[in-house]
């Protein structure tokens, strides 16, 4: 046979062959991941008070090329750093000082003179939202913050085999995995994929329904419930304390919170009366830069202040911003000592729905 023929028969062998199911090369797939909890699974979680702080599912597999659609549900951004790098922070200064804000008696606050902060801007200049976008794991890929409605989906092609972890800017320990191996690589089936979703589900649910029920030490509030998977109750435990005067009580982050929170009290309530000294605070968060008595603790930090009607013209007490995150500024917990007999309402004012009731007598 000539080189000629034994180069035809060549070529028509591969044609045939590659003809043959499962020889042809396959077709990139895509994978979904919900960044939030799933809407299908949503309503078993509402009667709760809860939301999870979680990517469903938490990890994907897939073969190189292939894609990964991230579906906006919740309020979370997806963060994929390069190599060594971190996540970009949610909040940040501005290159601005506070300056000139004063208390209902006239006082200036402490944090005069303190960092102006808010949105970091790197986050809320990028929406990648609705987008197709690639990654090799060179350079950051972020989604941005979801501060739209109705967003489309992100649609992320994976260029380069390896194990890539992402996560949630706005929830600080709420985190991701892609790996992406070799093609011709066993990987996991939409038929497995679906069952470890389903898993992923329903542990957050047994763990969202115990919550309501967290212990937390004496003389203390804990502000929202956390398990150990991203779910969180958003609500004070207890929602309702009696205390005698002269007594103290700290405000504390759950140990396992991916969330941050605030309790505050004073003139208003911020869910039902935006206009109140409390509701115009609250607002600020949905600002690129914060108000500072909502960012700040009233009192200068060491101080935990003596609160009554009087404090600071108006009885307003702030903790500030907490979280549990080991790697911002922010404290995990804050105390306050009540001065006076009477009933005092706090809220966090970045969830402002969540209520708390002080009975001090």
């Amino acid at each position: 046979m000539t080189g000629r023929c034994r180069a035809a028969g060549v070529g028509v062998f591969l044609a045939v062959l590659l003809a043959l199911p499962g020889v042809a090369e396959a077709k990139s797939i895509t994978k979904s991941v919900n960044m939030g909890i799933p809407p299908k699974s949503g309503k078993a979680f509402q009667p709760l008070g809860v939301d999870v702080n979680a990517f469903f599912p938490s990890g994907v597999t897939i073969h190189k090329g292939d894609k990964v659609k991230f579906l906006p549900v919740g309020f979370h951004s997806f963060d994929f750093p390069p190599r060594g790098a971190s996540m970009l922070p949610l909040i940040a200064g501005n290159g601005q000082t506070v300056s000139g804000v004063n208390d209902a008696a006239g006082q200036p606050f402490w944090f005069n003179g303190q960092p102006q902060v808010g949105f970091n801007g790197a986050l809320a200049a990028v929406n990648n939202f609705g987008k197709k976008k690639s990654f090799n794991g060179s350079k950051r890929l972020i989604s941005g913050l979801p501060l739209a409605p109705n967003l489309k989906p992100t649609t992320v092609t994976f260029k380069k085999t390896g194990k890539f972890t992402y996560y949630c800017n706005i929830h600080s320990g709420m985190k991701g995995t892609v790996t992406v191996k070799s093609k011709g690589a066993s990987i996991p089936s939409a038929k497995a994929d679906k069952k470890a979703l389903a898993r992923q589900v329903a542990t957050a649910l047994n763990t969202s329904k115990k919550l309501s029920k967290t212990q937390v030490p004496a003389n203390t509030v804990d502000v929202g419930a956390a398990g150990k998977h991203g779910e969180e109750l958003f609500a004070f435990v207890p929602s309702a304390v009696t205390i005698p005067t002269g007594s103290s009580l700290t405000f504390r982050m759950h140990p396992a919170s991916f969330d941050v929170h605030t309790a505050t009290t004073g003139p208003g309530n911020p869910e039902s009366d935006p206009n109140s000294y409390l509701g115009k605070i609250a607002a600020s968060f949905r600002s690129p830069v914060f108000d500072p008595r909502a960012e700040y603790a009233s009192e200068a930090p060491g101080t935990g202040g003596t609160l009554t009607p009087a404090l600071h013209g108006n009885g307003f007490w702030n903790s500030g911003v907490m979280d549990t995150d080991s790697g911002t500024p922010l404290a995990s917990s804050n105390a306050v000592k009540f001065g006076a007999p009477g009933k005092y309402d706090f809220y966090c004012m970045i969830h402002p729905f969540m209520h708390l009731t002080v009975t001090v007598q």
